[in-house]
């Protein structure tokens, strides 16, 4: 690669055209036991001859018998263990290699580049449309909160949902964040009334969140106000420093309440297990005064 990109920058300055090396060729070398770039000068000096004295007598070979020499050379360059380990491992990653080696192979090296790349920037979409949230629960004997699906002996806490976001937070997965912590918040609840799987305080863990434009910001601000109408108290854990100076400039940590924010999911969780205790004696309180006074 050195070695072409040399050759071109010196070919530059004597208006020559610009060399690289094909893949047939690559193919053919590599097949006929090739080591070293020595052969490309030997390739030369043959096919100058090729061109000189033999030129007439391969006028007529149909281009199909070149085709099939270049692909034959082809099949000896796959890496067919290599395609059975990405099959196992990425479903998506094979699906990209077989878009670039069957858009090379049968229809040009441009289309089958374009294939893989389009379907690879794809793939970046996706991710980024869609960031990684999972629910956790607390492992029994520990302090450690961890995702309730990998985990399924964690165990969920009364009254507290937490929420894990791994992602930044920007204009292009804000309204996909909203709906999810939404979700999950109607799912935790259940169809059924009881009292027991009502939500009062959902903390979102933000240390996997390196970043927070101000949509992002506005869709906290309107999943809060969604909150309070029903009647649930939004917890902000670890955020990291670039997102909590944009949260602190948009006047965002004024409005939920510094005391909103904690270091730990452990420290959150406690204080927010005293405020339901300290509820629930207001309200057992308050009856036996009623059934006092009746």
């Amino acid at each position: 690669m050195v070695a072409f990109g040399f050759m071109n920058i010196i070919g530059s300055f004597t208006s020559c055209y610009l060399t690289t090396g094909p893949f047939s060729k690559t193919a053919v070398n590599f097949n006929a036991g090739c080591r070293t770039a020595m052969s490309n000068v030997i390739m030369g000096v043959c096919m100058m001859l090729t061109l000189l004295f033999l030129a007439p007598l391969f006028s007529y070979t149909p281009l199909v018998a070149l085709s099939a020499i270049i692909m034959s050379a082809m099949l000896g360059l796959i890496n067919y263990e290599e395609m059975i380990h990405l099959f196992k491992v990425d479903k998506f990653d094979f699906v990209i290699c077989m878009a670039a080696f069957l858009g090379v192979s049968f229809i040009s090296m441009d289309v089958g580049l374009m294939l893989s790349v389009g379907l690879a920037l794809l793939r970046a979409l996706l991710y980024v449309a869609r960031p990684a949230a999972c629910k956790l629960g607390k492992i029994p004997n520990s302090s450690l909160y961890r995702d309730t699906e990998q985990y399924p002996g964690s165990t969920p806490i009364q009254g507290i949902l937490v929420l894990q976001l791994g992602s930044p937070i920007y204009f292009a997965n804000s309204t996909y964040i909203r709906e999810r912590v939404l979700r999950y918040i109607q799912e935790e609840q259940g169809v059924s009334d009881s009292k027991t799987d009502v939500i009062e305080h959902l903390l979102l863990d933000l240390s996997g969140v390196s970043s927070i434009d101000m949509t992002g910001i506005e869709t906290f601000v309107e999943l809060r106000r969604i909150l309070v109408s029903k009647g649930i108290k939004l917890v902000i854990v670890n955020p990291r420093i670039e997102a909590l100076e944009k949260l602190t400039l948009a006047k965002f940590t004024d409005a939920i309440g510094k005391e909103s924010f904690y270091l730990s999911i452990e420290d959150a969780v406690q204080s927010c297990r005293f405020s339901l205790l300290s509820n629930k004696t207001t309200i057992e309180e308050s009856l036996n005064d009623v059934q006092a006074g009746v």
